[in-house]
């Protein structure tokens, strides 16, 4: 038999009791975003889901992701039963200075990465100054 201790478990009863929390659940996608250079990174953890399940979409400058877990088939009954199963969804608002065009996604070992470039007009550029000849007045000036 299998026997579930938790010395917190009151603490857990009185939460679910008043709606609160001293965890909060992130949800059944927990993120790291971080910049690395000229791109910006998205990790998502996904373990257990079908790769298949997975969807990744932008629209406009929200990016959505969405993917499935299912319950492992089988004719036993859970005796405990804490793994999150179901359809979840996720979604960023991406700043406008992000290319959305050249995103690329990939999933290993239960991970979905997705790198996002930053836009070549968002990126910082060396404005050049023009030097004006000292023997120019402003009456020499051409006008326009």
């Amino acid at each position: 038999m299998l026997l579930n201790y938790d010395p917190f478990d009151t603490f857990r009863a009185l939460e679910r009791l008043t709606g609160t929390s001293r965890h909060q659940a992130v949800s059944g996608m927990p993120m790291d975003v971080y910049r690395a250079g000229e791109h910006f990174v998205a990790s998502f953890d996904l373990p257990g889901v079908d790769p298949g399940s997975i969807d990744v979409s932008v629209e406009g400058n929200a990016l959505t992701v969405t993917a499935a877990r299912t319950a492992p088939s089988g004719d036993g009954d859970y005796l405990v039963a804490e793994r999150p199963r179901g359809r979840y969804s996720r979604q960023l608002m991406l700043g406008r200075d992000l290319d959305t065009d050249h995103l690329h996604a990939s999933y290993t070992d239960g991970v979905l990465t997705l790198t996002i470039p930053v836009a070549e007009k968002a990126k910082p550029r060396r404005v050049e100054i023009e030097h004006a000849s000292s023997t120019t007045s402003i009456e020499e000036a051409p006008t326009s």
